[in-house]
């Protein structure tokens, strides 16, 4: 017959070693993040006038469209 402890079936809580590590990934994660965006908003200010306005992005908005904070009823091209 096989027994199972009470204290198997508990989750572990981090250590301090376990805290550290998922802050310095979370740190990583934010920065991979921050890298991504400028890079989105680099190519997109690139794009022409045209370009833009296919895609439903005014220029003065890229940086609000990368965020993903866009509202689109709020957004009229002329």
């Amino acid at each position: 017959m096989t027994t199972i402890s009470s204290a198997a079936a508990l989750p572990r809580r981090p250590g301090v070693l376990g805290r550290l590590l998922r802050l310095l990934r979370d740190r990583r994660d934010a920065i991979v993040v921050y890298w991504l965006r400028r890079e989105a908003i680099k190519t997109l200010h690139q794009l022409d006038d045209r370009s833009l306005r296919d895609i439903g992005i005014p220029r003065c908005h890229i940086e609000i469209a990368v965020a993903g904070n866009v509202d689109l009823e709020l957004i009229r091209i002329r």
